[in-house]
């Protein structure tokens, strides 16, 4: 089978679907209906921050020259990232208002160090950082995303490199993880013409490693298959309004639990539809947020 072409830009949009609530979808109906329906608020927590802060700094440490990448380095840009993310995050200024911050920042870059025993960035040129990409597929269905980091070869092979600053998971956790990576390379093969020779899984928690896979255009095809699939019952779910909740590990970290019927709680019931003049200002803000990231891909 031949290389795919980019789907066509005035291909009539169905919905729209991210890997991360793809992978909510999969994990929890409800947990999906509550974040992405509803819109309910969600605290954040020290971990997710500090996730977040970590991010930060392995996409700026590209923007040095290359034999200045070290870990010295990293610790450096670390405190003027954090001073940074609380200015643009509300939820970074609620965290830190609790936070034993130089132990905080100190597990910060423990997890960057661990980074530096993965990689060595000295020998990495990243074709792009925090970039947004997507697709739309023959079924209708917008994929769109940010992958963490895209590297490509002189040959032109991608790899695409996701990280997590949690521990590396249990193998159910860990297929989550790598379908998600898996919708991504599809985005990119559907809109680039190029199946990624790699997806990577970068963990940097209390265990640290990589998790490599190689996907082909078969794996791919039964992703855009699953995918399709997904949505369908994702469609079903919202005719119906039965969003069933699904028990898991996922719910020890759940901010929804109070309204889970699962764990006891009430279910909400499902909101209004929003209105012609409240979609057309979601859709007009989800689309400067997009040429947002564009332009920062292009800095």
């Amino acid at each position: 089978m031949g290389s795919m072409s980019a789907a066509p830009i005035d291909r009539k949009v169905r919905g729209v679907l991210s890997p991360s609530r793809a992978g909510d979808f999969l994990a929890c109906p409800l947990l999906f209906r509550y974040r992405t329906i509803d819109r309910l608020p969600e605290g954040s927590s020290p971990d997710a921050v500090r996730g977040t802060l970590v991010h930060q700094v392995l996409e700026e440490i590209f923007d040095l020259p290359a034999a200045e990448r070290t870990p010295a380095a990293a610790h450096r840009l670390l405190e003027p990232a954090w001073r940074q993310l609380q200015l643009v995050s509300r939820q970074a200024r609620e965290v830190a208002a609790g936070l034993d911050e130089p132990v905080w920042l100190d597990s910060a870059r423990t997890a960057l160090d661990k980074w530096f025993v993965l990689e060595d960035p000295t020998r990495l040129e990243p074709a792009e950082r925090e970039v947004f990409v997507e697709a739309t597929l023959d079924s209708g269905l917008s994929l769109r995303g940010i992958v963490d980091r895209l590297d490509e070869r002189p040959d032109g092979a991608l790899r695409v490199v996701d990280y997590k600053t949690g521990s590396a998971v249990s193998e159910g956790f860990e297929f989550k993880a790598l379908f998600q990576l898996r919708i991504y390379a599809l985005i990119l093969w559907r809109s680039r013409g190029v199946v990624p020779r790699m997806l990577q899984l970068v963990y940097l928690g209390a265990t640290s490693e990589i998790v490599r896979y190689e996907p082909d255009e078969a794996d791919l095809l039964a992703t855009e298959r699953k995918v399709d699939a997904l949505w369908e019952a994702i469609e079903l779910a919202r005719e119906t309004g039965e969003f069933l909740p699904s028990r898991g590990k996922q719910c020890d970290w759940c901010a929804f639990k109070a309204h889970c019927p699962a764990w006891g709680g009430e279910l909400l019931p499902m909101p209004a539809p929003p209105s012609p003049w409240a979609r057309l200002k979601r859709q007009v803000r989800q689309r400067w947020r997009r040429i947002r990231r564009r332009l920062r891909g292009r800095r």
